[in-house]
């Protein structure tokens, strides 16, 4: 089934209210790229990326410049190889970074295709290890006043969740630990609650923080310090007395061997939009189960809930603030807490609205940043 046409664009959408974190600071947009595969026989595949602040217009370039000219005449069906190739025909300047990312956006729809051929939801696909994920909402939620995180989280637990993950990494550790203890009094004593630092501290930061919130029950530690300090991921996990999830912030799967065999990650955390796509994703999802490790996800609940439903080795899927879910024909289901993957096939990622169709009011309309055709 050879691929007859590729169609990559890239569009800047707002988020209905800003949102901040300790490492990324201020969020007001993301940039989401999609790519559109055309095959013989009148099947389509649809995949997608997004970035924070900046990026998307790189992105499309690379898949319009040398990702497309790469795909076009090739048999959609082999997608380990076109994964391959694409990533030896970026090697030079990728080996992870904007090349990830592009790689990512064509995986995904070239499994997209697979699913929509075949009559097959994702998860079933890729292995069908359950039919139910048990979720977490994560806020972005750092500089929100602790009246407005309490409310947040009661929105959430009347929603059915829980478990909640917050930001820390204010300016002052006791003002992370009034924020901690706060939550942990409203969950109560049961509830899974992971805290995420978003890469701010140094390592002898993360491990005095890690010490001072290990008294509430932390369920992890999210990225605690720089995504590549490996032996600090280590000195954290063993001397702050709380497990760590980290991965969002690495690109290939080779730095998750590395972090994994640092023993500096207890939760390997692979965002598929990033990390070269499904089949990379699932590749970290196989190493991790090899070291005895529970994979969780980071953004995209959409598209993640089918991975984590595939592996036998899932933890939580967390249930991300950009929203990207509003775009897809079947969003995700909830029920007290687990999410319940479709068992339509993959079309229910097709597009219900293009998002470049008004989302809110004419100040929140998405704006296309470019488009490319091959």
């Amino acid at each position: 089934m050879k691929i007859t046409d590729v169609r990559a664009s890239c569009y800047r959408i707002p988020l209905e209210q800003p949102l901040t974190d300790a490492g990324h600071g201020r969020h007001d947009h993301y940039d989401l790229v999609t790519v559109e595969l055309g095959a013989e026989g009148g099947h389509t595949g649809l995949g997608y990326t997004y970035t924070v602040h900046a990026g998307g217009a790189a992105i499309l370039a690379l898949i319009e410049h040398d990702l497309a000219p790469l795909l076009l005449g090739a048999d959609a069906r082999r997608i380990e190889a076109l994964w391959r190739d694409m990533w030896q025909r970026t090697l030079y300047v990728g080996r992870g970074g904007i090349a990830a990312f592009a790689i990512a956006a064509v995986d995904i729809a070239l499994w997209d295709l697979r699913g929509r051929t075949l009559e097959e939801p994702l998860w079933r696909l890729l292995g069908g290890a359950a039919d139910r994920v048990p979720a977490y909402v994560g806020g972005i939620d750092l500089l929100l006043p602790l009246d407005q995180l309490m409310e947040q989280t009661r929105a959430a637990l009347g929603d059915g969740f829980g478990a909640i993950k917050m930001k820390v990494g204010r300016d002052l550790l006791a003002e992370d630990v009034e924020r901690v203890a706060a939550m942990r009094e409203l969950l109560g004593p049961e509830a899974a609650l992971m805290v995420d630092a978003n890469m701010r501290w140094t390592v002898a930061q993360a491990i005095a923080a890690a010490c001072a919130l290990a008294p509430f029950g932390v369920y992890w530690l999210e990225e605690p310090v720089a995504p590549d300090d490996y032996a600090g991921h280590r000195r954290v996990a063993a001397e702050g007395s709380v497990p760590v999830a980290a991965g969002e912030s690495l690109r290939s799967v080779g730095e998750f061997a590395h972090l994994i065999a640092a023993s500096g990650v207890a939760f390997p955390e692979p965002d598929v939009t990033n990390v070269g796509g499904i089949s990379a994703w699932m590749r970290v999802a196989r190493l991790a189960e090899a070291h005895h490790l529970p994979v969780t996800s980071h953004g995209v609940h959409e598209l993640h809930m089918h991975l984590l439903a595939a592996v036998p080795n899932a933890s939580y899927l967390e249930v991300h603030g950009f929203a990207t879910e509003r775009f897809v024909r079947q969003p995700p289901h909830f029920d007290a807490g687990a999410c319940i993957p479709p068992t339509a096939p993959a079309t229910a990622w097709s597009w219900t609205r293009r998002p470049w169709s008004p989302t809110a009011t004419p100040d929140r309309t998405p704006v296309p940043v470019g488009t490319s055709q091959r």
